[in-house]
């Protein structure tokens, strides 16, 4: 049992996961803290200071929080655009670069090729 979780933790897959959770983490950070430190007061310069966490229900003993949840809401809401623009960037550097990049052809396409220009070689000296 303990061989096979071993090879399970040392699989490819799981490993990258594992790697995409630490750095998807440590990007959060960095989108929270340019949502909070940029973009909200940003915003806040036309909207004014946005802070729903003085709305609270209360039911009896129960208090709901409604207006962190909100607050919760608008910066995920903010985060998800941010990534959402950081993404597209991304998607469209690589899709250029992609395109400047020769295409390197193959062996087998090679061989073709030498195959090609000895049929040409061949008719051209037939004629």
């Amino acid at each position: 049992m303990l061989k096979e979780f071993k090879q399970f933790i040392l699989r490819g897959n799981v490993v990258d996961l594992a790697v995409g959770v630490i750095i998807g983490s440590a990007f959060t950070t960095i989108v929270k803290s340019l949502t909070d430190n940029i973009i909200s007061p940003f915003l806040g310069l036309f909207l004014g200071k946005i802070d729903f966490s003085s709305w609270i229900i209360t039911l009896g003993s129960a208090e709901f929080k409604v207006g962190s949840f909100i607050n919760a809401v608008i910066n995920f809401l903010i985060i998800a655009f941010v990534i959402f623009i950081m993404v597209k960037l991304i998607n469209k550097f690589l899709r250029t670069q992609k395109e400047e990049a020769p295409a390197t052809p193959t062996n087998e396409e090679l061989y073709l090729k030498e195959i090609r220009d000895l049929l040409e070689k061949q008719n051209n000296d037939q004629v």
